[in-house]
């Protein structure tokens, strides 16, 4: 059995969520990068979506809210357990996944003179909370 790191460290030679996975090449390490990245970044976009639209029924509503609130989770998790591989690059691109999809989509960089009235609610979840 192969005990992992319980400090963190800066190698391509890890294991993350998998055992074997990504292994010992370069490029699988990067493409390991790249999944954790575009996790993180999804759970940023699920978690200032508007997609569930005005006028549906409270039960629809609720049982697609709490569908989109348990994937969401779901891949946090996912990306936290990738976090306690210990990896300085795994950390990195978790990191830089949620703060990319924050400028993206949770921030107003990209929208054009929208001007939010603080009863309005731009997503259909709450606040990710730690």
């Amino acid at each position: 059995m192969m005990m992992g790191h319980l400090t963190f460290f800066w190698g391509t030679s890890t294991e993350i969520l998998f055992p074997g996975w990504p292994g010992e090449s370069f490029s699988c390490y990067i493409l390991a990068l790249i999944f954790v990245f575009m996790i993180s970044l999804t759970v940023e976009w699920i978690s200032h979506a508007k997609l569930i639209k005005s006028g549906t029924s409270n039960v629809a509503s609720g049982t697609l809210r709490t569908l989109m609130y348990a994937f969401r989770i779901g891949l946090a998790y996912l990306v936290m357990l990738a976090v306690m591989s210990f990896n300085i690059g795994v950390l990195l691109a978790a990191v830089a996944g949620y703060s990319v999809g924050f400028l993206i989509f949770g921030s107003q960089v990209f929208r054009n003179n929208l001007k939010i009235e603080p009863y309005q609610d731009l997503s259909d979840l709450p606040p990710l909370n730690c």
